[in-house]
């Protein structure tokens, strides 16, 4: 393929390897896993990362993040970390909430 090649080397394990492919053909899975699972997929079958980060749907910013992630964490790294969130509305310990009285 053309393009520079990436610095970044992903080298699966066995069940991994197993894994990756069956996330990449999931309907049942959130498709921003699929995105990531193929990413690193295509990753370690050594594509460069403009034509990977095109093939998949993502910037090359985010396919470079992905498989930086994957390549730190394994497997969990594919997965959503906990956002900040919104505030709660009502306070689940009974205290009154932040703005509750306005209602």
């Amino acid at each position: 393929m053309r393009g520079r090649k990436t610095a970044l080397t992903v080298l699966l394990s066995e069940q991994e390897h197993q894994q990756l492919p069956h996330g990449t053909r999931s309907t049942t899975m959130p498709v921003g896993l699929v995105q990531r699972a193929h990413t690193v997929r295509l990753a370690a079958e050594g594509v460069p990362l403009s034509p990977m980060a095109q093939k998949v749907g993502l910037t090359q910013k985010h396919a470079r993040q992905w498989v930086t992630r994957f390549l730190q964490d394994r497997m969990a790294g594919l997965q959503d970390r906990p956002g900040r969130g919104r505030k709660p509305s009502f306070s689940p310990s009974g205290r009154p909430a932040r703005r509750q009285d306005r209602l």
